[in-house]
């Protein structure tokens, strides 16, 4: 009678083949159900009749195939509690194994993530990074030391030089002309002095460069141009 509702038991690997293949059972089962209802309350109304017939033995017949119906309708209600609870059962172990897959597909996508950040990994890109941050460091430094050849200097050259300029100055001093001479002495004898004629009295004679004079004052000038 099984095999008559239920047809040949098939092994389904798709969970939405099986819940729908269900549903249509348990549908299945309400039809027959509501037939079997039917049946049952046909027999109650031809009992009747025969009660009203005086006919007591049709009567408990059909009052004997309305339990029979009855009985298979509870029996097809067993049938249909199995089938809900199998449903029930069904969608919870879908929902479980999603859940799985899920956490599944996550921890794998978790492991494939360290896998390319492990420890290790970030400890070495944070070594590299610490060693490019002082290597910058030292370059910066470098570029913002002063020149070493604007500041080394020989001594001994500086010395050299300083004394041709010590000397060029002594030499400049020697060669330019005092520009305040002392006023000479004047022998003045005693009684009217002697003026010649055509020169007033108490006025100096111009007094004469000599050559060697005159050759100074000139070099002077061409140092000066």
């Amino acid at each position: 009678m099984l095999n008559r509702f239920f047809g040949k038991p098939k092994q389904e690997s798709n969970p939405l083949a099986t819940l729908e293949k269900l549903n249509e059972t348990l549908e299945m089962l309400e039809k027959k159900e509501n037939v079997l209802v039917k049946k049952a309350n046909a027999e109650v109304e031809k009992a009747k009749e025969f009660l009203k017939a005086n006919n007591k033995k049709a009567a408990i017949q059909c009052l004997k195939r309305k339990k029979l119906y009855e009985q298979q309708v509870e029996q097809l209600g067993n049938f249909q509690l199995r089938i809900h609870d199998q449903m029930i059962m069904l969608e919870g172990a879908k929902a479980t194994t999603e859940t799985v897959d899920a956490l599944r597909t996550g921890a794998a996508a978790m492991k494939a993530m360290q896998k390319a950040t492990n420890i290790d990994d970030v400890d070495k890109t944070m070594d590299e990074i610490n060693e490019q941050t002082e290597n910058m460091k030292q370059i910066q430094e470098a570029l913002s030391a002063p020149i070493g050849s604007a500041t080394d200097f020989d001594d001994d050259e500086l010395e050299f030089e300083l004394e041709e300029l010590e000397g060029a100055e002594l030499e400049e001093q020697f060669l330019q002309p005092a520009t305040t001479a002392p006023a000479a002495s004047v022998y003045a004898p005693a009684g009217p002095a002697y003026v010649p004629a055509g020169r007033q009295a108490n006025r100096p004679l111009p007094r004469k460069n000599t050559a060697e004079e005159d050759e100074l004052a000139a070099l002077q000038a061409e140092m000066v141009l």
